[in-house]
């Protein structure tokens, strides 16, 4: 049962890149969008990221739940999560240039979830 839910989630977060950038964020950027922290760009690719990072986390959700339904550690879980944070902190460093100041909570989140699967 876990599997099957996690193929779900896992399917659910694709579904919800591919589909939210053509059919949602493509459409809103269109239009006209506030001016936060210089222009219109910055909003740009903080929806983006923050759009792509709900998938990230769902195909964190998928792994988990695999690692649930077998003989995996806490301390598994906890390096998974661990880098699971790292990957969407990567998401608004790269994508806002490093002007979203997310990535530092995401990455010190991270590698304390790594420093703690470590010990």
């Amino acid at each position: 049962m876990l599997y099957l839910a996690a193929l779900l989630v896992a399917l659910l977060g694709l579904a919800h890149s591919v589909l939210g950038e053509r059919y949602i964020l493509v459409r809103l950027f269109r239009r006209d969008l506030p001016k936060l922290f210089g222009g219109p760009d910055f909003t740009r690719r903080t929806l983006r990221f923050a759009w792509h990072l709900t998938t990230l986390l769902a195909w964190t959700l998928a792994a988990l739940l695999v690692q649930i339904a077998g003989p995996h550690s806490p301390s598994s879980l906890a390096a998974s999560i661990g880098w699971a944070l790292l990957a969407c902190g990567l998401l608004p460093l790269v994508i806002t240039r490093g002007r979203h100041i997310s990535w530092l909570v995401l990455f010190a989140a991270g590698a304390l979830c790594l420093a703690w699967a470590a010990q």
